[in-house]
This record gives structure tokens, C-alpha cells and sequence, in this order.
């Protein structure tokens, strides 16, 4: 399997609550809910080829614990039944089996060894929403095999980013880019292998 992150961001990278107000409020954001405005036909479309591609989904304890508190309280929803059927896979030190949401598993030991066990495992890509400490360990680990980054036309100016202070040196390729009615550009990217001296 691949592992890729799938994520909206600020033009100043600011990944943190995209989708609702009460999403993450953490050191007081209070931008949350910033990505809808800004959604359209082309980036639904994009986000539905690319999500009937998954094989399921790798998510950090915060993300896990938000998709799952706010999709199954969404029963008319054609993602809640999809979310629900979903192989999801929870990196956690702090949460403990069983998992509340069904096709749930809690990935033991290192994050390094256990994303390396699932890459190893054949099927389809596993997609990290969110999750921006998980996001962390993987790239310190070389585990991320593509960025599919929808791209925001606005400045945030605070708020957590992708890509914080203390990420590691990661050279990208893009590989697509497609952009929306909205401005929102999103742009696929894969790491380049750095040449050994």
C-alpha cells in the first residue's frame, strides 16, 4: 500500500480546521470551517475519484476521534455509510482496543515499524487526513509516498500548519494540478529521492 496525505491548506499552510468552526480550536483558532466557502463541482469530483481509489484510511487519535464524533452524527450522508465500511487504521498511545468505529484498528508499537508493516501489505492506497503530528512521524520516517494538497486562496496568518517548524528537508515533485471555479489549486506531489553522497 502507499501511504498519502490528503489535506486542505492555507497559502500559509495552515491545516488546522478546515471544515467546521468547532473542528479544532486549539491555542484559541478561531478560523475553523475556513475551506467551505471555497468548495465546488471540480474539487467534488477530484475528492471522489481520488477517495474511491482508497483502500482505507491511516489517522492520528485527534482525527480518528473528530471524523468519527462528526460523521456518525450524519446519517443522510453518503460518506457516513462509506466512513463506516472504511478500513481505518488509528496511530495512538493513548487510545485502547476496542475502537469504537467498526472496521477500527489501533496500531501497535513505533509508528515507523507499524507504517512500514502497511506499506509492505499489498492494496490500495491508505489515505492520512488531517493528522498533523502523524503526518510528522511519517516524513521523519521517508513514509509518505504522495501529498494530494487542495491548496486555499487565503492567508490564515495563525493556526497549525502541514508542515511546522522542524520538518524534515523533503524535496517534492509535482506529478498533477488541477485548479477550481473557486481559486482553490490542487496539486499533487511526490518526494524525490535525495541522491546519496
Amino acid at each position: 500500500m502507499r501511504i498519502v496525505v490528503i489535506n486542505h491548506v492555507s497559502l500559509d499552510g495552515v491545516m488546522q480546521a478546515p471544515g467546521r468552526a468547532d473542528e479544532d480550536t486549539r491555542g484559541g483558532f478561531e478560523q475553523g470551517g475556513w475551506s467551505l466557502p471555497y468548495g465546488d463541482a471540480v474539487m467534488g469530483e477530484v475528492m471522489s475519484v481520488r477517495m474511491a481509489q482508497s483502500g482505507g484510511l491511516l489517522l492520528g487519535r485527534r482525527s480518528y476521534q473528530d471524523l468519527l464524533s462528526y460523521w456518525n452524527t450524519q446519517p443522510d450522508s453518503p460518506f457516513t455509510g462509506a466512513l463506516n465500511n472504511a478500513p481505518k487504521y488509528v496511530a495512538s498511545t493513548t487510545l485502547a482496543e476496542p475502537l469504537p468505529w467498526p472496521n477500527s484498528t489501533l496500531l501497535k508499537g513505533d509508528i515507523a515499524c507499524a507504517g512500514s508493516d502497511l506499506k509492505a501489505r499489498p492494496g490500495r492506497d491508505l489515505h492520512v487526513l488531517g493528522s498533523g503530528a502523524l503526518i510528522q512521524s511519517l516524513m521523519r520516517h521517508n513514509l509518505i509516498d504522495e501529498y494530494m494538497l487542495t491548496m486555499h486562496p487565503l492567508v490564515l496568518g495563525a493556526g497549525r500548519r502541514l508542515f511546522a517548524d522542524g520538518s524534515p528537508f523533503t524535496s517534492l515533485r509535482l506529478i498533477d494540478s488541477t485548479t477550481t471555479t473557486t481559486g482553490v489549486l490542487i496539486a499533487t506531489y511526490r518526494p524525490v529521492e535525495r541522491a546519496s553522497s
